[in-house]
């Protein structure tokens, strides 16, 4: 069971997610400590594939106030992620030959370490973000409608 550290929330809304991967992320020590004290912001990162590398970049990780005198912290810092050379020439393949795009969808914990949970998606047109919009607005209102019947229902 992994515990959930930062989620992106505007990446469903943005893309159409197609396939999810599990990435490590190399993270210096201020930025574990400042992960774990909750200081961390997804909404504007992206990957990229440099090298044969993929890289986490717009991930933002505020420094804690407590954080070492000789560390420099950087809070937009681009940050290397970890996968196999297999999965990452599969995603390179992906990315370059089919206009996919690789977007972060949450940090996550796993076994201690913090993971990144990485999704090849397609972006969405207007009126597809207007359709998910629509959805989500139907949902919330058949919950309250549902609600409401249940709350006045037959009494006994």
């Amino acid at each position: 069971m992994s515990a959930l550290i930062a989620e992106n929330r505007r990446a469903r809304f943005e893309y159409h997610i197609e396939e999810q991967f599990e990435a490590g992320m190399v993270l210096e020590g201020w930025e574990v400590k400042a992960i774990r004290a909750g200081q961390v912001q997804l909404t504007d990162g992206y990957v990229v594939i440099r090298q044969g590398e993929l890289f986490l970049i717009g991930c933002r990780i505020n420094a804690l106030r407590s954080a070492s005198t000789h560390v420099h912290p950087e809070a937009d810092r681009t940050k290397k992620l970890l996968m196999s050379k297999a999965d990452i020439r599969r995603l390179i393949g992906k990315v370059e030959q089919r206009g996919f795009t690789l977007v972060p969808l949450n940090l996550h914990y796993k076994g201690g370490r913090v993971k990144a949970q990485i999704a090849l998606a397609k972006g969405k047109a207007q009126h597809d973000k207007r359709e998910t919009e629509k959805k989500r607005d139907w949902e919330r209102e058949k919950g309250r409608l549902m609600r409401h019947k249940v709350s006045s229902g037959p009494k006994a």
